[in-house]
């Protein structure tokens, strides 16, 4: 008998709190179970200590013989318990300051959809906060529970028993391989689609490839514009053609005017010398006026062809942006030149009106050739007799 409890000393001195044995479980309850680790009484893993997250019943996660590896956390005479989120952790922890100092990629279900984030179990409790789980904001994370999503270990501390995750640092790093792919593939002169990511006052930025590059505005259309959303939408797949490749920095000039018919392409053959044409003032330079006559095409009316007399600066006569008629003189679509008058056509109204007067003139001068006599005839002569 003496020898008996002598043994059974032995085997209670055997153990020692922080100690991690092995042991069979024996019986499961609703918050608690037994185990059988060769002690001289069964240890008791209370459900607080099974996982880092939250357990309902203990049955959920273990079952009568399971084997398991726990720690001793407290050690009486008639009391063991033990703990299993204690071994996991410990393990757990030696793992992910392995991943946060290499930078893996930890694929992980989503356990637990909480305020501000999502929950997952890594062996210890991991929080991703919602800024950290995609690159776009999300509204509503219910559907994410039970999502695998590929984790970066954002921020590590052992001693008090954070660990902050992030799916966006993997997106990020992809998207920036991304962009360095495509910066290394377009070249100068290629003539790509891509989609409208943005506009801004200064122009629209196009996804070619996995990265934005920048149609400025003077490169929306051969025709000038105030405002590109006159000319593009977000959303709207067009293509452009790349003008420079700057790989440093990650910058890619585009043109969506390259790719378009010119305006000169596509006005040729519809004037010719002699045509009287309608356009508008666009600028007024020293020498000249030039005259708008569709959309990116234009003409020179030179100072002396401005109007029928002498004049010291083209705005003596015209305004900006006013409509006026010009007579076409000259024609040259590959030189990109019309020459054009405005003097000509108020000349030939002077000649117009100095021909009608000549006719009035001249029809004044003449008798009209008709009398009474020719209209009455000889109608008078019964009067007569």
């Amino acid at each position: 008998m003496v020898e008996e409890m002598n043994n059974e000393m032995a085997e209670m001195k055997s153990l020692s709190v922080g100690e991690v044995v092995t042991g069979k479980v024996t019986k499961v309850e609703d918050k608690q179970a037994f185990v059988d680790v060769g002690f001289k009484v069964d240890g008791i893993i209370p459900i607080s200590e099974l996982s880092s997250l939250h357990v309902e019943k203990v049955s959920d996660v273990l079952s009568v013989d399971d084997q398991l590896e726990l720690k001793v956390i407290k050690l009486e005479d008639d009391e063991l318990i033990l703990s299993k989120r204690a071994v996991l952790a410990e393990k757990a922890w030696d793992d992910l300051q392995k991943a946060y100092e290499s930078g893996d990629i930890l694929e992980v279900e989503v356990a637990e959809v909480v305020k501000g984030g999502l929950v997952v179990d890594l062996g210890v409790r991991g929080f991703i906060p919602a800024s950290l789980v995609e690159r776009h904001y999300v509204e509503d994370f219910s559907d994410y529970k039970g999502r695998t999503l590929r984790l970066k270990v954002s921020e590590i501390d052992r001693e008090n028993n954070k660990l902050i995750l992030s799916q966006r640092a993997v997106l990020d790093e992809e998207l920036e391989r991304l962009k360095k792919d495509a910066l290394n593939s377009i070249k100068e002169g290629d003539v790509v689609e891509g989609k409208v990511q943005r506009l801004t006052s200064f122009g629209a930025f196009i996804d070619v490839g996995g990265v934005d590059g920048l149609v400025h505005i003077s490169q929306l259309a051969h025709h000038r514009v105030e405002d590109p959303s006159d000319v593009v939408a977000e959303g709207d797949t067009v293509k452009v053609k790349v003008l420079s490749v700057d790989v440093d920095s990650e910058r890619i000039s585009l043109s969506i005017k390259d790719t378009l018919p010119g305006p000169w392409e596509t006005f040729s053959g519809k004037v010719t010398v002699g045509d009287v044409l309608e356009g508008v003032v666009r600028r007024l330079v020293h020498f000249g006026a030039f005259i708008e006559l569709a959309p990116g095409v234009e003409g020179l009316v030179h100072i002396s062809q401005i109007a029928n007399r002498h004049i010291g600066t083209p705005s003596e006569v015209l305004t900006e942006g006013e409509s006026v008629q010009v007579k076409v003189l000259d024609v040259n679509i590959d030189e990109k030149r019309i020459s054009l008058s405005i003097r000509a056509l108020l000349e030939e109204d002077e000649q117009e009106d100095e021909d009608y007067k000549q006719y009035e003139a001249q029809h004044n001068d003449e008798p009209s050739g008709f009398s009474l006599g020719d209209m009455i005839g000889n109608k008078l002569d019964k009067y007569k007799k």
